[in-house]
């Protein structure tokens, strides 16, 4: 299994809508990749790791699928689509991430 990872970065100044995020695009994207998403889960950052840090990304998802494949795959016919929602709630650019999941529910 696989996780795509999007985060968002915590930049002074930024608009990140989490409500959007939460409600409509990532109900978007597990809509367009359809069985590819086994599962997904979203994020909002609180803290970064020291007293009174600022959380490292604002907010972020994780997409779990069976391969790297699966995901690009089923996401191809519909990225213009769900790139095209970014700026619907966020002036961020993300950074994305796949890695192969070792551990699930450790």
């Amino acid at each position: 299994m696989v996780k795509v990872s999007v985060l968002y970065p915590n930049k002074d100044g930024a608009r990140f809508d989490h409500a959007y995020y939460r409600d409509k695009h990532m109900p978007l994207v597990q809509q367009r990749l359809g069985s590819a998403c086994l599962y997904y889960t979203v994020d909002k950052g609180l803290a970064g790791g020291g007293p009174g840090a600022p959380a490292p990304f604002v907010g972020m998802c994780h997409i779990y699928c069976d391969s790297a494949d699966a995901f690009q795959k089923a996401f191809a016919p519909h990225a213009e689509e769900i790139l095209g929602d970014i700026p619907n709630y966020t002036d961020l650019q993300p950074t994305i991430q796949i890695s192969e999941v070792v551990v699930d529910r450790g």
